[in-house]
């Protein structure tokens, strides 16, 4: 398999999608590797839900409260975090807001459902339906 070099500097990032509240940068998109930097205002953030594939993530800055099986956490930075591939989790942004990188197995749809969430979800309160449904077409479930 032949790899190649990648050099991301903050003047080489993509657009910032807006994510119902989360500001999200995709840094890669291959089928290696996905990785996403997510950041948010307090309390910004998805509600507890579910998919098929691992996700990891690393907060880079300020705090995040992390809820995985129903166990509530509150991560600083330099915390790390993996959660398997159909455990429920939430997470929000704590006080100050805060910054995170978010890493994907190969088998993720995160990249693509953030585009569709940015495309079709303007900004402001958001049509939780609609969310459902656009969630929906890339396997993640919410559990409300």
């Amino acid at each position: 398999m032949n790899q190649q070099e990648k050099l991301i500097t903050p003047s080489d990032r993509s657009t910032v999608l807006n994510v119902i509240g989360v500001n999200i940068t995709v840094l890669t998109d291959s089928k290696a590797q996905k990785i996403t930097l997510q950041s948010g205002n307090e309390g910004a953030g998805p509600p507890p839900h579910s998919h098929p594939w691992d996700e990891s993530f690393y907060v880079t800055k300020g705090s995040v409260q992390f809820i995985c099986n129903g166990q509530t956490t509150n991560c600083h930075e330099g915390t790390f975090v993996n959660v398997p591939a159909g455990t429920v989790h939430a997470f929000s942004f704590g006080e100050g807001g805060g910054e995170l990188i978010e890493v994907t197995t190969s088998n993720s749809k995160a990249i693509e459902m953030f585009s569709a969430l940015d495309r079709e979800i303007p900004p402001g309160p958001p049509d939780v339906t609609k969310v459902i449904e656009v969630c929906g077409e890339y396997d993640v479930e919410f559990h409300l």
